[in-house]
């Protein structure tokens, strides 16, 4: 379209493109795996048929369709299309861009579509640019992101975009997309049955991976030559598991380990913890983790587990890897098979609430300390009860600020050894049944001070 730019265009057309680039759907039925987004009346659709847009942010895995979407709705728009990439581009060209638009809207009456390709690349205060355009109707904002946009979009930006999730592609839909390109491209090359699944499979849901495989195997086989998956493993590099330190799936995956060892399957504990170490995640942070665990799901079900938390941690930090990964193995068998409970994290996050809704009250005067005359003066410590001089080492008193109620926010479970801290919790409550029963009879032998 005349009044368009795009980094999308090119003047010459190269006969040598990369297949992913050969087989590009050009229209919405021709994706693959993207029917939630996609499907009859849907939101994203809708647009795209109307011609008629709000600014939204396409947030999805490599190789899903991201880029696909952006050049049909290029090749489709009436307005004005203008393409960038965060990674190639300046946030200065990008403003000149968005400058010129603000003229076109004020001059023709037309606003500009301005697709950014990799937006989480402009940092925060970055993104701030892109606000003003947006609200005076400038420019209507696509972006695409392989980003959790939540962490990585900033929250005014992200409060005027709607989001479009894209989903990783499924092996089916990998194969399927194989099928299409092997179709496209008329090869005559015969490939043995698991050779497919075999690609889908390395390919990680990313289909600009699978065809990049594809491409590499016809650089690669000679004429009638049959492709098994020998070959294959052969001339394509080793696969490199799919696992991000630094993003979301760094967190879904410590997630997922954290919630197997919760539901005491050791298996599941097992596999995603060799899925972090095996792609290299820092040791000492899962230990960290699993000490966190054996307080936070464990706690006093079983003591020891804390003892052993630590001791794994030590052991992480003194050997290092790969040796400490069977301790590491060791820890989430044992806390996946302890007794759990979350009693104290209850216990802890119910008084953490009370202790921020009454700061502002004293500590009773009796459990105060006085390590000088002046405070005994003021009656610290007065009437304050040693218990270890009363019988049982117990003598009930209160220790809660005197204009708070007393309040029970540790409930021991059944399991474990909480089992046996019942008992203790029970033995104790009986003594002060007891000494208030006491105290309430002395009371009541007291003589009345009325007048005879």
């Amino acid at each position: 379209m005349s009044d368009q730019f795009s980094l999308f265009d090119k003047e010459i057309k190269p006969t040598n493109i990369p297949l992913a680039e050969k087989i590009r759907p050009q229209s919405l039925t021709a994706i693959y795996g993207q029917d939630k987004i996609l499907k009859q009346g849907s939101l994203l659709r809708n647009m795209i048929e109307t011609d008629n847009y709000s600014s939204f942010i396409l947030w999805g895995p490599p190789g899903t369709g991201k880029t696909t979407i952006a050049r049909l709705i290029d090749r489709k728009t009436s307005s004005r299309f203008i393409a960038f990439s965060a990674v190639l581009s300046s946030i200065k060209d990008v403003k000149a861009v968005m400058k010129e638009a603000e003229y076109n809207l004020k001059d023709k009456n037309k606003s500009t579509i301005l697709f950014i390709d990799e937006i989480h690349r402009f940092n925060k205060s970055q993104q701030d640019a892109f606000l003003y355009y947006i609200e005076s109707g400038a420019v209507i904002l696509i972006g695409a992101t392989t980003e959790n946009p939540s962490f990585e979009i900033i929250s005014p930006l992200l409060s005027r975009c709607q989001v479009f999730v894209l989903e990783q592609l499924s092996d089916e839909d990998i194969i399927s997309i194989i099928n299409h390109a092997l179709k496209v491209v008329k090869t005559k090359f015969e490939f043995e049955e698991k050779c497919f699944p075999y690609l889908a499979e390395l390919s990680s849901g990313d289909a600009r991976k699978a065809l990049n495989y594809l491409e590499s195997i016809f650089r690669n086989v000679k004429k009638g030559q049959k492709i098994d998956v020998k070959f294959i493993s052969k001339i394509l590099s080793r696969k490199a598991m799919f696992y991000d330190k630094d993003r979301e799936e760094h967190y879904n995956v410590i997630s997922a380990l954290h919630k197997s060892l919760r539901g005491s399957d050791p298996q599941a504990g097992l596999y995603w913890l060799a899925r972090m170490l095996e792609a290299g995640e820092d040791p000492l942070y899962i230990a960290r983790r699993l000490v966190r665990f054996a307080s936070e799901d464990v706690g006093l079900a079983d003591p020891n587990a804390l003892i052993q938390a630590i001791a794994v941690k030590d052991a992480v930090h003194f050997l290092g890897m790969p040796e400490a990964n069977i301790h590491l193995a060791q820890l989430v068998v044992y806390l996946a098979t302890a007794p759990k409970s979350n009693a104290l994290y209850t216990a802890y996050k119910k008084a953490a609430d009370d202790a921020h809704k009454t700061s502002h009250l004293g500590v009773p005067l009796h459990i105060r300390n006085a390590p000088t005359k002046l405070m005994k003066d003021l009656e610290y410590g007065k009437n304050y009860k040693y218990d270890h001089q009363y019988e049982n080492a117990y003598s009930y008193q209160n220790y809660f600020p005197d204009k708070m109620s007393e309040k029970v926010y540790y409930k021991p479970s059944k399991f474990g050894f909480e089992k046996e801290i019942q008992k203790r919790l029970d033995w104790w409550n009986k003594l002060r049944e007891k000494q208030e029963e006491r105290k309430s009879g002395f009371a009541s032998l007291r003589p009345d001070n009325q007048d005879e």
